[in-house]
């Protein structure tokens, strides 16, 4: 039975291909330049690398059919772009807000949430998720951002004198409790196994996805299912969906324990800290789950649509994050007179604020923002996207057809010295208003754009400045791996192919 299935999928697989090729899709698809594809199987025999070479693959195809190149996998083609104009096409479109099928693969894990839904589901949960990051909201939640890099720093400090960290490690356990405790209203402190059980799936899963996404014989659930990396798989979805199963069920034991006071009249600050009190519960804020919770109890949400969301932000709400830091505090650990310079700043807002790091604090620190900035520019934490547009359109002066896989690739756009001079360099100043002014804006994309951006781009800003602002006020930085020596692998972010670590050399405080 099985090589019945086989040999009529192969046949199909065949035609289908000659069938693509030769008609006028194939013939509008090749005409954009790419590497000759092979009968049958197109391209994907230059995928079949480790992911390391993979990344280094597309990064030279990038550059070598600037700016824009084609891929086929079997009878499907792929286009890549990374000009502005073309990117603007695109998530300037709202035509073009659907996501491709490459986004397929992480329906086991997030199902349709809001990264991988479409059409009326998408916008009805953009809707009811937006308040949730409201700049308002955000002021609740830089206590507990300023709260964990303060427990962040302690912990250093405690291990006495300098002390090199493995950076990854370190700041994904505080980028998770962070969101834990803003987005989803649950401490993890002293649950330091169940999370970190957690963090590791997460990077398997990741390297499980990719491993799929090249393997086109894997794009059948089937098949995939058969294989030692579809095993592998569930198993790990068993442990990313019992972190979040039970996250919800304890923020819905929160509200059945208060009555679901908290999820109505959700303004009065003044009352639920009363109440809070009473329950014996520490302050309540806002959180994106009670949005959720509260959409539940009025129909407009399931409890499978609650984990689908949850699913979603504790993934993208840590560890894109997490990246972010990780080469943020890397580039200031390499350039001794811009981390100089970004500590000074950061000094001098919090003697003015008689020592305390605030909301306006964090709103008043220009040149650690600008480093930010840069930081995401070098290493966007997502550094690809990928779009199907629902019609046709003209990419680089090349006619596209409707429905064609179009990726977005961030991470050369940000390096393009057609659009940032002397591209590999860090320097934070090209984010000042006089250089910025007449600058593309979409050669600069670290939070996608359009319809579909971020939705917490201000979270995870302010969340970093938190971060970084406390590190430099309690620590000298300096590198023990270098950026010019680290891997990347191919994942869903921006990731190291190994540890990378740098030295946190405390710094004397004087009374």
């Amino acid at each position: 039975m099985i090589f019945m299935i086989l040999f009529f999928l192969i046949t199909g697989v065949i035609l289908q291909f000659f069938y693509i090729h030769y008609k006028k899709l194939g013939r509008t698809i090749n005409n954009i330049p790419g590497p000759l594809p092979v009968p049958i199987f197109g391209n994907m025999h230059l995928l079949q690398v480790s992911s390391t070479e993979l990344w280094k693959t597309i990064r030279k195809m990038a550059d070598q059919y600037y700016p824009i190149f084609r891929l086929w996998t079997f009878s499907m083609p792929f286009l890549n772009i990374r000009h502005p104009n073309d990117i603007e096409t695109i998530l300037g479109n709202p035509k073009s807000i659907q996501k491709s099928v490459a986004y397929k693969f992480l329906h086991p894990w997030f199902q349709t949430g809001l990264l991988t839904s479409s059409g009326r589901k998408w916008q009805q949960r953009r809707k009811i998720l937006t308040p949730a990051f409201h700049f308002n909201v955000l002021q609740q939640f830089t206590d507990i951002f300023i709260e964990e890099s303060e427990s962040m720093c302690i912990s250093l400090r405690k291990e006495g004198g300098p002390v090199i960290k493995n950076l990854l490690s370190l700041i994904s356990e505080h980028t998770l409790n962070v969101i834990c405790d803003t987005a989803m209203g649950t401490s993890l402190k002293d649950k330091g196994p169940f999370q970190e059980k957690y963090r590791n799936a997460v990077y398997e899963m990741g390297r499980t996805l990719v491993y799929r996404f090249i393997r086109p014989w894997f794009f059948y659930d089937f098949f995939f299912s058969l294989s030692p990396q579809g095993w592998l798989q569930a198993k790990l979805l068993k442990i990313l969906h019992g972190f979040t199963t039970k996250i919800i069920k304890e923020r819905m034991e929160y509200h059945d324990k208060t009555d679901g006071k908290f999820l109505t009249g959700i303004d009065n600050e003044k009352k639920k800290s009363e109440d809070d009190n009473f329950y014996g519960i520490r302050k309540r804020r806002l959180a994106m789950l009670d949005l959720l919770i509260a959409a539940h109890r009025r129909n407009e949400i399931d409890l499978e649509g609650i984990r689908e969301e949850v699913d979603t932000f504790m993934f993208r709400g840590h560890d894109t994050t997490a990246t972010s830091l990780c080469f943020s505090i890397m580039l200031l650990a390499e350039h001794k007179e811009i981390q100089d310079r970004a500590r000074a700043e950061v000094n001098e807002v919090l003697e003015a604020n008689n020592g305390k790091m605030t909301m306006s604090a964090l709103q008043d620190l220009p040149y650690l923002d600008r480093c930010i900035k840069e930081s995401l520019r070098l290493f966007p934490s997502v550094p690809f996207i990928s779009r199907l547009p629902e019609m046709d359109m003209t990419l680089s002066n090349f006619p596209v057809p409707r429905d064609t896989i179009v990726h977005l690739h961030i991470m050369d756009v940000h390096r393009d010295p057609q659009f940032w001079p002397n591209p590999e360099k860090f320097d934070p100043d090209r984010f000042l208003p006089e250089n910025s002014l007449g600058r593309h804006p979409y050669c600069y994309i670290p939070f996608s754009a359009g319809p579909r951006n971020c939705i917490g781009q201000k979270f995870a800003m302010f969340e970093m400045k938190a971060s970084l602002g406390l590190l430099l006020h309690n620590f000298y930085l300096e590198p023990v791996d270098y950026i010019k020596d680290i891997a990347i692998d191919t994942d869903l972010v921006i990731r190291p192919a190994h540890p990378i670590r740098t030295k946190f050399i405390p710094i004397e405080k004087t009374c």
